[in-house]
């Protein structure tokens, strides 16, 4: 362990919720190669997500996977249990450090087509998880800790069948916004990463020719982003140089619609 001291987040505890696949992956792989030790969350995909705790634990520090459906306010909580346990485990202390909420639900349909059932979902998930997500860790933060939220490019950006997705990722960026000088009383900073097109399962347009040429024709680096890209910038806020920065949204797209 001792390799590990001179890691930036060495000492630190995270929770990366949707964190089997994707994105939440590469977050919680790149926070534990920065040293912390990092509980992740999954919906249903538990082999996956145990899959990812065992390469976290390869890289000498803790890792659990904890189940839960994010949309559910229970679920929540009981996750938060399971995470004190995992906290008491690995460092013998209750604290939390780093709480990146990333889970979410995708939805492409047009408006006049959109249910009740989905526009709830999607909300359920991707904006009412994050807050009452928040509203659990906010105990367990200790001060000079880290929110951080992941949205979306399509919240300024405006694309057919995505509105109530966009919604729902424009009501975290408010609820950062929100919240921000609230947790600053405590040095713990909250932002927002926003990333653009990303090459995972959840965007299949990105496996069409035609889908990627659209990416690539507005964007400024020219390259489909992948997860390791948005781990990177999540990493940098978490460190102790990000923190005069609050209350913001980071733009990692690539320079997209520029």
């Amino acid at each position: 362990m001792s390799t590990l001291s001179g890691k930036p987040l060495h000492g630190k505890t995270a929770f990366v919720t949707g964190a089997s696949r994707g994105i939440g992956r590469a977050i919680a792989l790149r926070l534990a190669r920065d040293g912390a030790q990092v509980a992740i969350n999954y919906g249903a995909s538990r082999e996956e997500a145990e899959a990812v705790a065992a390469e976290i634990r390869a890289l000498g520090v803790q890792s659990v996977a904890i189940g839960a459906d994010l949309g559910s306010v229970a679920s929540i909580a009981q996750a938060y249990v399971e995470l004190d346990r995992f906290l008491l485990d690995a460092t013998g202390q209750p604290g939390l450090d780093i709480l990146v909420n990333n889970a979410a639900t995708g939805l492409f349909a047009p408006t006049l087509e959109t249910t009740e059932a989905q526009f709830d979902r999607v909300f359920d998930v991707n904006a009412k998880g994050v807050f009452f997500s928040i509203q659990h860790a906010a105990a367990r933060l200790n001060d000079g800790g880290r929110i951080v939220n992941i949205t979306s490019l399509s919240t300024r950006m405006a694309t057919e069948g995505l509105a109530a997705y966009a919604a729902s990722k424009g009501a975290v960026e408010v609820l950062t916004r929100q919240l921000a000088p609230e947790f600053a009383r405590r040095g713990i900073t909250v932002n927002n990463v926003s990333p653009g097109a990303i090459e995972t399962v959840m965007n299949k347009f990105l496996q069409q020719d035609e889908g990627r040429a659209f990416v690539l024709g507005s964007q400024a680096l020219k390259r489909v982003g992948q997860p390791e890209d948005i781990g990177d910038v999540v990493a940098f806020i978490a460190s102790d140089d990000r923190r005069w920065f609050t209350g913001t949204t980071l733009d990692a797209s690539g320079g997209s619609h520029l």
